[in-house]
C-alpha cells in the first residue's frame, strides 16, 4: 500500500475500531448489568438445588454450542472476503447439526439425569433448556456477519432486549415458585428474542444449501478452532461435572453461582476484545509492521482494562456478595475470588488465541488448548483428594497460570513479537492495580456496613487506580475516552 493509501486506511481503521469498541462496550456493561440485577433477584429467590440443576444442564449445552457453530464461525472471521455462498453453508450447516444434536439430547435425558444423582427433574429441565442451542445456532451468521463490517450496533441492541425480556420471564416464574424452570425459561427467551431481532433487523437470507467449496475454504481454520473449543469446553466443564457427580447437586449450586458471578467479568472482557480487534487484526494479517504494531497497542490497552477489572472485583467480593445476597452465598465467595483472579490469564491466553487466529495459525489453537488442559487435568488429579470444592478451584487458578506462561512464549515466537515486550506492556498495570488492591483492603478495613465498604472500597481504589494512571502518563487512559467517545486524535 503506498503513503497515500495508507493514509487514507489510517483513520478509516481506527474510526471503525473506535465504533466497534464503543458499542460492544455498552453492549457488555449494558448486558452485564441487566444480568446482574436480574441475577441478584434469581440468587435471593432461587434455592442453591435449583441452581445446581440447571448449572447440570449446562455442561451438556456449553458441548452442544461448540458442536453447533464447529469453529466456522471464527473461520468466517478470519477470512478476508468470505463470500455469500460461504455465509449460506456455514448457517445451514450449523442449523442441521444443532437439530440433530437437540434430538440425540432430548433421547438422552435420561442417561443424564442417571449421571447427576438420578435426579429424575432432570428430564423435563433438558428437553426445554436445550432449545437454547438451536435457537443460539440460528444466530451464528447474523452476528458474524455484523462482526465482520464492524457495524455491532443491533447486537447490542439485540442483546439488550433479550436481557430485558429473558429477565422480566424469569424473574416472575421465579417469584411464582417455578424454581429451575423460571432459570431454563428464562434462558430459553433470551436465545429466541436476540436471534429474532437479528433475523428482523439483519437484511440477509441464506441464499443456498452447503456448498462443497465453500466448506472446504472455511474448513482448516474452522477445524482447528473446533478441536480447541472442544477440548477448552471440555476441561473447563470437567469441574462442574466432577462437582454435581462426585460431590452433590447443593455443591454445584455454589460453585455455579460463583463461577457465574466471576465471569461476568472475565467473559465480558474477553468478547469486547475479540469482537473489537480480531477483525481489525485480520485486515493488516499481511503487512508485519502494522499488525506487531497493533498487538502492542492491544497488549497495553488489554492490560490497562483486564488488571484493575478483575484485581478491584475480587478485592471487593466480600462486601459485593453481602450486599446482594446477604449471607446465603456466604460458601461461595472465597470462590469467586479464586475464580475472578484466574480470569487474568484466561482472558489473555484467549487474546494470545486471536492474534494467531488473526494470523491464520489456526493449528496452534489446538497446541494451546492440549497445553491449558493437560494442566487442568493435572490440578484435579492433585487436588481432587482433598474433597473441598475450594481446593479444586485453587487448582483452576494455578493451572492458568502455568498455562498463561508456556502460552506467551510460544505466542511471542509466533508472530515475531519479543516475549519480553510481551509481558513488559502488562507489568505496569498489573502493579498499579496490586497496589490498587490494598487500597481497598485498607479503606475496607475502616467501614463494617457492607453497601458502605463497597462503595468505599470501589471509589478509593479506582480513584487511586486512575491517579497513578494519569501521574505515569500512559496513554492508554486518553485512548480509553478516544475509543468510547468513538474518536481520536492522530499522534505524530
Amino acid at each position: 500500500m503506498n503513503e497515500e493509501g495508507k493514509t487514507c486506511e489510517e483513520p478509516s481503521l481506527k474510526l471503525r475500531t473506535a465504533r466497534t469498541l464503543k458499542w460492544n462496550t455498552i453492549d457488555r456493561l449494558a448486558s452485564q448489568v441487566l444480568y446482574g440485577v436480574v441475577g441478584v433477584v434469581l440468587a435471593n429467590v432461587v434455592s442453591q438445588e435449583d441452581f445446581g440443576l440447571v448449572g447440570a444442564l449446562l455442561v451438556f449445552q456449553s458441548f452442544a454450542i461448540i458442536f453447533a457453530d464447529s469453529g466456522f464461525g471464527a473461520a468466517l472471521l478470519q477470512r478476508k472476503d468470505p463470500t455469500e455462498e460461504d455465509y449460506s453453508t456455514v448457517f445451514w450447516f450449523n442449523f442441521v447439526v444443532s437439530v440433530g444434536i437437540y434430538w440425540i439430547l432430548w433421547f438422552g435425558a435420561p442417561l443424564i439425569a442417571d449421571i447427576f444423582q438420578g435426579d429424575r427433574r432432570l428430564i423435563p429441565l433438558s428437553k426445554v433448556m436445550f432449545l437454547t442451542f438451536v435457537l443460539n445456532a440460528l444466530a451464528i451468521v447474523q452476528t458474524n456477519r455484523l462482526m465482520k463490517r464492524m457495524d455491532v450496533k443491533m447486537i447490542a441492541v439485540s442483546n439488550v432486549v433479550a436481557q430485558i425480556t429473558g429477565g422480566g420471564v424469569g424473574v416472575g416464574l421465579a417469584l411464582g415458585g417455578f424454581g429451575a424452570w423460571a432459570l431454563v425459561w428464562q434462558s430459553v427467551t433470551l436465545a429466541g428474542v436476540k436471534t429474532g431481532i437479528l433475523w428482523a433487523t439483519g437484511r440477509w437470507h441464506p441464499c443456498c444449501f452447503i456448498k462443497r467449496e465453500s466448506l472446504r475454504r472455511v474448513w482448516r481454520i474452522g477445524l482447528s478452532v473446533f478441536s480447541s473449543s472442544m477440548l477448552n469446553t471440555l476441561f473447563l466443564t470437567l469441574y462442574s461435572f466432577v462437582i454435581g457427580a462426585f460431590y452433590s447437586l447443593r455443591s454445584l449450586g455454589v460453585y455455579t453461582q460463583a463461577d457465574k458471578w466471576s465471569k461476568m467479568g472475565s467473559a465480558s472482557l474477553s468478547q469486547v476484545l475479540t469482537a473489537s480487534f480480531v477483525p481489525l487484526l485480520s485486515r493488516v494479517q499481511d503487512v508485519s509492521e502494522d499488525f506487531l504494531r497493533y498487538v502492542r497497542k492491544i497488549n497495553r490497552f488489554t492490560g490497562f482494562i483486564l488488571f484493575p477489572a478483575l484485581i478491584g472485583l475480587a478485592a471487593v467480593g466480600e462486601p459485593l456478595f453481602h450486599t446482594l445476597f446477604g449471607h446465603k452465598w456466604d460458601a461461595a465467595i472465597p470462590l469467586f475470588m479464586i475464580l475472578t483472579v484466574r480470569g487474568i490469564p484466561v482472558v489473555l491466553v484467549s487474546l494470545y488465541g486471536n492474534y494467531l487466529l488473526s494470523k491464520g495459525y489456526g493449528k496452534k489453537l489446538f497446541t494451546i488448548e492440549v497445553i491449558k488442559d493437560a494442566a487442568i487435568l493435572l490440578a484435579i488429579v492433585i487436588t481432587i483428594g482433598s474433597r473441598r470444592v475450594e481446593t479444586l478451584v485453587w487448582g483452576q487458578l494455578w493451572a492458568s497460570c502455568a498455562t498463561y506462561i508456556l502460552v506467551v512464549a510460544m505466542t511471542a515466537k509466533a508472530i515475531g513479537y519479543p516475549l519480553w515486550r510481551m509481558v513488559g506492556d502488562l507489568l505496569p498495570f498489573m502493579i498499579a492495580s496490586l497496589c490498587m488492591a490494598v487500597v481497598c483492603y485498607l479503606a475496607g478495613e475502616m467501614v463494617d456496613t457492607p453497601i458502605l465498604r463497597l462503595c468505599v472500597e470501589v471509589v478509593l481504589g479506582g480513584g487511586f487506580y486512575v491517579v497513578v494512571i494519569w501521574m505515569f502518563r500512559f496513554p492508554e487512559l486518553n485512548d480509553a475516552l478516544g475509543y468510547l467517545l468513538g474518536r481520536f486524535r492522530r499522534r505524530k
